[in-house]
């Protein structure tokens, strides 16, 4: 089992900023790929971007530019860095874990491990 814990989430003004972390404890060593989802009201969910082990990363095209995606392999932690934050990007973001060895997945279903949320908001 792997267990998932995001954090810094909060309140901030548009253009500014926030690091998101999600801290894995368990079974990390089995964790291929990391991915960041949120949620808004009335949405569906979606992913903002992934890692995997050999650092390969994806990014939905509406944060290309803005976002970055980090893993401290050490601290079993992931970061998301969001920079010229925008109204839209309000949402609960959710950290994900998928074990199996593959490609990034791009649904919700290609991850086995989720952690509580933490909500983001951006005020105009």
């Amino acid at each position: 089992q792997v267990q998932l814990v995001e954090s810094g989430g909060g309140l901030v003004q548009a253009g500014g900023s926030l690091r998101l972390s999600c801290a894995a404890s368990g079974r990390t060593f089995s964790i291929y790929v990391t991915a960041w989802f949120r949620q808004a009201p009335g949405k569906e969910r979606e992913l903002v971007a992934a890692v995997n082990w050999s650092a390969i990363t994806y990014y939905a095209d509406s944060v290309k530019g803005r976002f970055t995606i980090s893993r401290d392999n050490a601290k079993n932690t992931v970061y998301l860095q969001m920079n010229s934050l925008k109204p839209e990007d309000t949402a609960v973001y959710y950290c994900a874990a998928d074990p199996s060895p593959r490609r990034i997945g791009l649904g919700g279903s290609d991850y086995d491990y989720w952690g509580q949320g933490t909500q983001v908001t951006v005020s105009s």
